[in-house]
C-alpha cells in the first residue's frame, strides 16, 4: 500500500480525487537557484518552502501543488549556479499552474515563497485572483515571516537574518542537516554600512559579500532552528483556522 501523502505529484489520480473531496486548500511553495554561502545548498529557499508547506499541510490537511523551484534571482547572478527566471515567464507559469487548480476546484491558494525576488510576482498573480470573489489566496514570506517569530531565539542583531546567516543556516541545520557543511561556513558582514536601510536599492548581491553570506552562521544551531519552524508553522496554521475557517491540529 503507497504510504499517505499531502503532496499532488505522489498522488495517483484517484487518490487525488478523493483527497480533493475533502480540502478546498492548496499550497504551492516557489524557491530560486542561488548562492546561499559556501555552507548551504544553493537550493535552500525553495528547500525551505518545500518543508514548511509539508509541515502546514500535514496540520490543516490541506494539498501541496507543484513547487516551483526557481525565480528571479538576476540580482545575484555573478555567483556561480544562479538560475533566473524572467518575471513575466514566473507569472505565466504560476498562473497556468493556479488555473489548472481552479479547474479541479480548488478555492483557498497558500502561497509559500522562500525567496524575496518572487514575493512582487507572487503577489500579481494573487491581485487578478481577487477579481474572483470566490477565491482566496494568500503568500507567505519566509525568510520575512520567520524573522517575526524569532523573540529570544537569535543572538546576532540586525545581521541574523541575512543572507545564510544565523537565522537561516540554524533552519537548514533542522530541516536538512545532511546538507549543511558549517566547516565552509565564512561570518561575513556587508561591505558597506546602509546608511539609509529605509530606501529601496538595486545593488547587486556581489558587492556587498565576497562568500554569499551576510551574518554570523557559527552562531546557528539546531535549536534555534527548530524553535524558528515550529512558531512559523503554528503561526500559520492560526492564520488558516482564524481567517479562513480551517480545521487544524
Amino acid at each position: 500500500m503507497a504510504a499517505a501523502t499531502n503532496r499532488m505529484k505522489e498522488m495517483s489520480w484517484t487518490t487525488f480525487l478523493e483527497r480533493k473531496r475533502q480540502t478546498d486548500l492548496v499550497i504551492i511553495p516557489t524557491g530560486a537557484c542561488e548562492v546561499y554561502g559556501p555552507h548551504l545548498p544553493m537550493g535552500s529557499d525553495m528547500l525551505v518552502a518545500a518543508k514548511l508547506a509539508e509541515l502546514v499541510a500535514g496540520r490543516v490537511h490541506a494539498i501541496i501543488g507543484p513547487t516551483l523551484e526557481v525565480g528571479d534571482s538576476s540580482a545575484l547572478d555573478d555567483f556561480p549556479g544562479t538560475i533566473t527566471i524572467t518575471p513575466d515567464s514566473f507569472k505565466a507559469y504560476l498562473k497556468d499552474v493556479v488555473d489548472s487548480l481552479i479547474k479541479w476546484g480548488f478555492k483557498n491558494f497558500l502561497f509559500i515563497n522562500g525567496h524575496a525576488g518572487n514575493v512582487a510576482m507572487v503577489n500579481h498573480v494573487s491581485q487578478t485572483l481577487r477579481q474572483r470573489p470566490e477565491l482566496r489566496c494568500a503568500q507567505i514570506d519566509c525568510w520575512r515571516f520567520i524573522k517575526a517569530q524569532d523573540q529570544g531565539i537569535v543572538e546576532s542583531g540586525e545581521v541574523a537574518h541575512g543572507h545564510a546567516g544565523e537565522a537561516g543556516t540554524s533552519v537548514l541545520l533542522y530541516l536538512y542537516p545532511e546538507l549543511v557543511d558549517l566547516e565552509q561556513a565564512v561570518d561575513e558582514v556587508p561591505k558597506q554600512k546602509d546608511l539609509f536601510p529605509e530606501v529601496i536599492k538595486y545593488a547587486r548581491y556581489g558587492t556587498k559579500t565576497e562568500s554569499g553570506t551576510i551574518g554570523y552562521p557559527s552562531l546557528a544551531s539546531r535549536e534555534k532552528g527548530e524553535a524558528l519552524v515550529q512558531r512559523s508553522v503554528d503561526r500559520i496554521a492560526r492564520f488558516l483556522h482564524e481567517t479562513w475557517n480551517v480545521s487544524y491540529k
